[in-house]
């Protein structure tokens, strides 16, 4: 009997130990990743972190935040990995240590949108800077993110090519609770016709369109709210096609150099996981109303 109890007890052990080692390899496998809205706003994680799951065993703790302010996150060591939309800041985040590698993952592209009565008379026009610029001269509301995201950079970018002469502004905004400052570089009408205010991508397509005005948004999540809604939004696509308005995305580990807590090998195995052929297949074929919203970078 006590040879039994003893049996009993060592496999008792053994299994504590398995469940203990278990959970300690499943919490080992939990990434930390902070993201542009977009990719959320428009539903594709909610199909691809699934599927990663399945093949790798790897979940993800999503925060969804402008990609200036997933870029900080990263470079304080706060995340395992970033998934943003401003190439040029990727690359200068790799550049300066923060990332291991900046991985090209996906692109679809900005459009100017805005009401069918189109009052500024851009419909039509492939040149984004002209329509930019002749949306300013009618006076009509431009909804602006504010946030320092990937689609704040661009417009800033887009506002620089119109010639018009800008200002810089400063303003604090509110993201989850946390209090901080943006600076940003704006045409002349600040608070007037140009609306600057501070939130994501969802909720300014539905300011924009709720003031009947203008706004720049990745097309994904345009397509979101206009056809994945119960009470779709009212804007139309009125500027497209200008090469200025590509929407590159990466994927950036970031480096155990800077940061030694980090999970670089987890946050790796996701980003090449990303760039291989069966994620590449799921950002292809992720699909609203029959619509594709991401084009694949990495296997075209």
């Amino acid at each position: 009997m006590r040879i039994n109890r003893c049996v009993w007890m060592l496999c008792g052990g053994l299994l504590m130990i398995g469940i203990l080692s278990g959970g300690a390899a499943g919490a080992d496998k939990i990434l930390k990743m902070s993201t542009t809205t977009s990719t959320q706003a428009s539903g594709l994680l909610d199909v691809l972190l699934p599927e990663l799951s399945k093949d790798t065993g790897i979940q993800v703790k999503v925060i969804a935040k402008g990609t200036g302010a997933a870029i900080r996150d990263g470079m304080d060591g706060n995340v395992d990995v970033i998934f943003v939309h401003a190439k040029a800041r990727e690359e200068n985040f790799v550049r300066d240590g923060y990332g291991t590698r900046r991985y090209a993952v996906m692109h679809n592209d900005f459009v100017i949108l805005g009401p069918a009565a189109d009052p500024a008379g851009v419909k039509g026009m492939t040149d984004a800077a002209a329509a930019l610029k002749k949306i300013a001269a009618s006076g009509q509301p431009f909804v602006s993110r504010g946030d320092d995201s990937g689609t704040h950079t661009k417009e800033q970018q887009l506002w620089k090519a119109t010639g018009l002469n800008l200002d810089k502004a400063s303003m604090n905004i509110v993201k989850k609770g946390k209090q901080r400052e943006v600076s940003f570089t704006h045409p002349r009408g600040l608070g007037q016709w140009y609306l600057s205010i501070g939130q994501g991508m969802g909720k300014t397509i539905t300011f924009a369109d709720e003031k009947q005005g203008y706004t720049l948004a990745d097309r994904g999540s345009y397509i979101k709210y206009k056809f994945g809604r119960d009470v779709p939004i009212d804007l139309q696509v009125l500027v497209q096609g200008d090469a200025m308005l590509a929407n590159p995305y990466g994927v950036i580990p970031i480096s155990p150099q800077k940061h030694p807590q980090v999970k670089t090998e987890l946050a790796t195995q996701f980003a090449e996981w990303l760039v291989s052929a069966r994620g590449q297949s799921v950002i292809r074929n992720y699909r609203l109303l029959d619509k594709q919203l991401f084009y694949p970078d990495a296997i075209p």
